[in-house]
């Protein structure tokens, strides 16, 4: 097989997988590792994968695209259902919470209903509007003001203030990305700032992600792995991201989707 045909080959495959190994392309191939990548060198350099420890994925979108709320709502709909369900249980009577902007944070929110006494301070519209939706009498929900952004995030001077002067038990911190070189990200500079005043505010950082956030990197780092007390992700996170981010965070927690 000419190097070319087997550059296309490759390609289609980590089209179809999202990502493969080098020990496996050298496997499928009979061919040398060095081989294997000067192939996935090729192909970064034409921009087609982003070569990562051991092997290489598709190349994503750039750090700084921001893809809009709605989009990204019907992406990974049962990984992210079954991490809000396991975030919810940390939640008790009476605690004061933060929740950023992400569709995994608002999926937490709609299941935080009969939870009695609870005061949620949030930067986003959707975790709002699911609170709303449901309301409680011995609820409160404190929505900061600030500019909006594609993801439906309140950020800016007003809502970094409004947030100054809050202090809360638990953050349901949402991500665009997460990597052990760059730590958790997000593709815009004014929501970064905004996640980090959270987590100033917030006694326990709870890190929601599912695995395709995993060397997912975005312009603007929040903060480095290992501030989170506590990360959720899915049964897909690969078994070398669970052993980085195992050895940073304080407790991952990895959760079965239907």
């Amino acid at each position: 097989m000419l190097a070319q045909q087997r550059q296309s080959a490759i390609l289609e495959l980590i089209r179809q997988r999202g990502g493969v190994r080098v020990s496996h392309l050298v496997s499928r191939f009979g061919v040398s590792d060095m081989t294997i990548r000067r192939d996935l060198e090729v192909l970064a350099e034409r921009g087609l994968v982003d070569k990562v420890h051991g092997g290489a994925t598709l190349a994503g979108p750039g750090s700084a695209e921001e893809p809009g709320f709605a989009a990204k709502s019907i992406r990974q709909q049962a990984e992210k259902r079954a991490i809000a369900e396991r975030a919810a249980l940390m939640v008790e009577p009476g605690m004061a919470i933060a929740l950023s902007a992400g569709t995994t944070t608002a999926a937490l929110a709609a299941r935080l209903a009969d939870v009695r006494g609870l005061t949620v301070v949030t930067n986003s519209i959707p975790v709002a509007d699911a609170l709303y939706q449901n309301p409680r009498a011995d609820q409160t929900v404190v929505l900061t003001g600030g500019i909006r952004t594609p993801s439906d995030a309140l950020t800016g001077p007003v809502a970094e203030a409004a947030i100054a002067a809050l202090n809360v038990d638990l953050l349901f911190l949402g991500v665009h990305g997460m990597n052990p070189r760059t730590g958790f990200t997000t593709p815009n500079l004014l929501e970064a700032a905004v996640n980090r005043r959270l987590i100033s505010s917030a006694r326990r950082l709870v890190v929601l992600a599912d695995h395709t956030k995993w060397e997912t990197i975005g312009i603007a780092t929040i903060a480095p792995l290992e501030d989170a007390d506590v990360l959720i992700s899915d049964g897909k996170l690969p078994p070398e991201g669970r052993r980085q981010i195992g050895e940073q965070v304080g407790e991952l927690v990895v959760v079965d989707a239907d």
